[in-house]
């Protein structure tokens, strides 16, 4: 990385043969060039079935400095993609969040407040902005060549930003898609467990949750942590971890100053081939489970997992075209918006 000064005008992002993202800063002393990207500090270790501590320099790109996540948050207010949690929540709470804050404040007030403790705020699908499409597609670039050499076909990036007063927590929950999280303000505590630990979650306590996007079956245990791996993370600090992994965050009061009282952090989550076979896998399954069988979990028996995805795929997709004739339906009858399941990437 280029040490010399840089000039917030004149910059231009450039592609980077290796998937990174170059930022150009025009200045009086000539050009200074930046790559950031995310990067595995042992890359032949690095596997998609793991767990994996890494490292990223996205924390200093000025699209993630404070102020431009501020703006951010205003733009996707307006796009009802902004969601608070309730302060009394904690990591055993069910994963619940509104479009509203819980006293009723709005954006800008949330915003002006932003470093009272207990304020947190989750901007969804930050890809929907282009410039910030263009950062997250370069954050799982830099890592593409390592995650297609087991997992091809990477699709449906999306980005999930954490702006949070400590303290705060993210409760305990799963997501169907491979997670790049990474810390870029202030310090958090993230725990994740083993994906395929069914003593965490249980196999039909997963195939509810990928089928009808339920968490109800999805619950912590304090008996739990020491099955699982805990991570003091600070700026610059990433980890990896595979589709369905349990996971939550805390963030502690106390050590921080005026001006330095946040903690943001941003998931970079993506489909894969694979993700989308198991989640054709996890469909039948949970058929086969309500007619009193006991199927094999996702990747113990090949021969039924390949009977099982390509069932799965055309049950995912007629579930999918069912729920868009609804959504249309509904969208003709009532002024409200209809999502149906199961979501992109399942089937």
């Amino acid at each position: 990385m280029d040490s010399a000064p840089t000039s917030a005008q004149g910059r231009s992002p450039k592609s980077d043969p290796e998937g990174a993202m170059r930022l150009t800063s025009l200045n009086w002393v000539g050009t200074s060039e930046t790559m950031f990207r995310v990067w595995a500090d042992n890359p032949d270790r690095f596997s998609t079935q793991r767990i994996t501590p890494m490292h990223h320099n996205f924390h200093e790109h000025p699209l993630f400095q404070v102020p431009e996540l501020v703006k951010l948050g205003m733009e996707l207010s307006k796009l009802d993609q902004c969601r608070f949690m309730n302060p009394d929540r904690t990591v055993a709470s069910t994963l619940a969040h509104d479009s509203r804050h819980p006293d009723g404040r709005s954006i800008e007030e949330f915003f002006q407040r932003m470093e009272e403790p207990g304020s947190s705020v989750s901007f969804y699908n930050i890809e929907v902005i282009p410039r910030y499409q263009a950062l997250l597609m370069s954050v799982v670039n830099s890592m593409r060549s390592l995650v297609e050499r087991e997992q091809p076909d990477i699709f449906r990036v999306n980005g999930f930003v954490f702006f949070s007063a400590p303290p705060s927590v993210t409760p305990f929950h799963i997501d169907r898609e491979n997670n790049f999280w990474l810390q870029l303000h202030g310090r958090k505590t993230l725990n994740v467990w083993d994906h395929r630990d069914r003593t965490i979650v249980p196999a039909e306590a997963v195939e509810d949750f990928i089928v009808t996007q339920s968490l109800k079956k999805v619950r912590f245990d304090e008996a739990f942590l020491p099955r699982g791996l805990e991570f003091d993370a600070q700026p610059g600090d990433a980890i990896y971890f595979p589709s369905t992994s349990p996971h939550m965050t805390r963030s502690k009061a106390g050590g921080t100053a005026p001006g330095d009282r946040l903690s943001i952090s941003i998931g970079v989550t993506f489909y894969t081939a694979a993700t989308r076979e198991v989640a054709r896998i996890h469909q039948v399954n949970r058929l086969m489970r309500k007619c009193g069988l006991s199927p094999s979990y996702p990747r113990e028996s090949p021969t039924a997992d390949a009977v099982k995805s390509a069932v799965g795929g055309m049950v995912g997709a007629g579930r999918a075209s069912l729920g868009a004739a609804r959504a249309r339906f509904i969208s003709m009858t009532t002024a409200r918006r209809f999502k149906h399941t199961p979501p992109p990437g399942s089937y």
